[in-house]
């Protein structure tokens, strides 16, 4: 991870495992918004209405940001 970038990972519900995707921002918004999209997507492919979505016991994949220190947080 290069310093002074922010990250997003993936959750994988099914597999419990995280995995880094690719891409990096140089702020926290443009992180977030990287997120949102990346979540936008997880939309078409695991809807909502049959996953749950994001709830906490929907079985969506999460996505999080990860920040430059290396601690994350969740986007929704």
């Amino acid at each position: 991870m290069s310093c002074g970038k922010w990250h997003l990972k993936d959750f994988d519900t099914f597999e419990e495992e995280y995995y880094g995707l690719k891409g990096s921002f140089e702020t926290e918004e443009l992180a977030i918004a990287g997120g949102k999209e990346k979540l936008k997507e997880l939309e078409e492919t695991q809807p909502s209405s049959q996953s749950g979505g994001q709830d906490p016991l929907g079985i969506q994949d999460k996505v999080f940001v990860v920040r430059p220190d290396g601690t994350d947080f969740r986007v929704f």
